[in-house]
């Protein structure tokens, strides 16, 4: 998943610990949970996670964090012979409508130069994490990602640039982990849903991020397998105030669907231009738009007329579908009041979850960064609320399944079925 930040500024790839500290903005804390306060003594472990917590993806963002507080709060507040302090830190601002790549730098130094600091869960998109990884890699802080997709993060798959993933690791150990599959999956089930509806000739457009041209060059990869001819792969501005122009142009090459591999801004003022253009044409996107914010009338979103000819795809599947799913959905109602949270709510618990017992699983050695990264690597067959899964020699998670959404009759994205 991604969504727009700001041009890469500053110290992106600082070169030592103590210039982390040094360069960049300060990084915003939106909650502290401790069962012992913060700070602490020896006793005590830092956990933070960075998200965006402002603009259109808190609807999966806020429920992500709650399921992260929840876990949390099961375990008493503690790891093992550890006490937990958790700091949740916002990559978000206003003015990004996103995350932003300076205030993503801040967050990973916060976490980095925190002597106490074990894990930093997250982040939520992949250009933010293009961004951290180098930082925390430096320290050995391990990194869980709920969301991240981007094939480059992890390996040199296609879709990938020149010098990655090497460049994000500049102490040569990986230090990095993803809960969800990457694009070269997502792309496959985008293929598959669009190949299962009739889609012969489809149109593409990116949004020039990290994350999107990754999306929409693992769809042009695989397309020959499901039949698909690719009309074009349109880089456009997610900041234009419309795109009738462009829109026109993709009529012209003929398609029947469009693949819309965008983020939250640009994407709903895009699908009301393609579908003035191509009103039968039916259209899909990836993860980064399968959000209330982009389908719900109510929040802004597109006209439901759209709706009904939308699908996305998303590492989430229906909550009940997971083996512990209905047990996860019956504590976080009693906690939050809410039987239907967004699905990322159960990746974040497990995030959390995993961190917690591999804390505790460690002992004494529970605070020892290079320790929990080394379990985390040794995670091969680890029964969750997910399912069974466990994580390879890049970091990448087992699992595989990816979740196909329509728009259901409330606007907000309804799940149809697993592919993969």
């Amino acid at each position: 998943m991604g969504s727009l930040g700001k041009a890469v500024t500053g110290c992106l790839l600082a070169g030592a610990v103590l210039a982390l500290a040094a360069c960049g903005s300060s990084s915003k804390s939106s909650s502290s949970t401790s069962a012992g306060g913060s700070g602490g003594g020896a006793n005590t472990v830092d956990i933070y996670s960075t998200l965006p917590l402002q603009g259109p993806v808190t609807a999966q963002t806020i429920p992500e964090v709650n399921g992260m507080k929840l876990a949390l709060a099961q375990a008493g507040g503690k790891a093992g012979q550890f006490t937990v302090n958790y700091q949740s830190l916002d990559d978000a601002t206003a003015q990004a409508a996103g995350y932003d790549v300076t205030q993503c730098q801040a967050n990973a130094r916060q976490a980095a130069t925190d002597p106490k600091a074990v894990v930093l869960l997250g982040p939520q998109n992949s250009g933010c994490g293009k961004v951290q990884i180098p930082i925390t890699n430096q320290v050995g802080l391990a990194m869980i990602s709920t969301a991240n997709t981007y094939v480059g993060l992890t390996t040199s798959d296609p879709g990938s640039a020149p010098g990655e993933p090497q460049k994000y690791y500049p102490t040569g150990k990986r230090t990095y982990f993803r809960l969800v599959p990457r694009d070269s999956i997502q792309g496959v089930a985008g293929l598959i849903a669009m190949h299962g509806d009739g889609c012969t000739r489809v149109a593409i457009a990116n949004d020039k991020t990290p994350y999107s041209v990754g999306l929409a060059t693992q769809i042009g990869l695989h397309k020959a397998a499901y039949g698909i001819t690719v009309t074009g792969n349109a880089a456009l501005d997610p900041t234009s105030p419309n795109y009738r122009a462009d829109a026109q142009t993709i009529k012209s090459q003929g398609p029947n669907c469009v693949y819309t591999a965008f983020n939250p801004p640009g994407e709903v003022q895009l699908v009301k231009d393609i579908n003035s253009a191509l009103p039968h044409a039916k259209i899909y996107g990836g993860d980064g738009i399968c959000t209330s914010s982009v389908t719900n009338p109510a929040m802004h979103g597109m006209p439901a007329s759209i709706g009904k000819l939308f699908q996305c795809t998303v590492a989430t599947l229906n909550l009940a579908s997971y083996p512990g799913g209905r047990a996860f959905v019956k504590a976080y109602k009693a906690k939050y009041g809410t039987a239907n949270p967004d699905p990322y709510a159960i990746y974040g618990y497990e995030a959390m979850k995993l961190t917690l017992d591999t804390i505790a699983k460690l002992g004494p050695k529970g605070n020892n960064k290079a320790a929990v990264v080394a379990a985390l690597f040794a995670t091969k067959a680890r029964a969750s609320v997910l399912g069974t899964y466990g994580f390879d020699a890049n970091g990448d998670t087992t699992l595989t399944k990816y979740g196909v959404y329509k728009v259901g009759k409330d606007g907000n994205p309804l799940f149809e079925k697993s592919v993969g």
